[in-house]
């Protein structure tokens, strides 16, 4: 994998970023940082695809996907979910609302 291919999947799923000895990226969901993964700044131009695979929890042709523009965002996160990686979002019912991540009754106590 070549630089601009790792960023351009870093930029496809809004992954945050540090740069230090190495160039990390977290994706971030609901708040919560998910996976991370990392590249060399050094002089070498390929960047071991079978590491990168592994540190986003995809196989190796899902991450050829994810920098062809094959596979989006949010399939990404569906693959996430579907190896249990993410949990299935709950939606709030009548009467219950999100706060910071979780549901909360709109029934108070007393």
């Amino acid at each position: 994998m070549k630089v601009h291919e790792f960023e351009i999947i870093v930029k496809k799923l809004g992954m945050n970023t540090r740069d230090s000895k190495h160039r990390h990226a977290f994706f971030v969901h609901n708040g919560v940082r998910v996976v991370k993964t990392m590249r060399s700044h050094g002089d070498g131009k390929f960047i071991p695809e079978h590491k990168i695979s592994k540190q986003l929890r995809v196989s190796m042709d899902q991450l050829t996907g994810l920098h062809t523009c094959s596979v989006s965002k949010d399939a990404y996160v569906q693959i996430l979910r579907a190896k249990g990686i993410l949990a299935e979002e709950s939606r709030p019912t009548l009467g219950e609302k999100h706060v910071n991540g979780k549901i909360k009754s709109g029934k108070s106590r007393g």
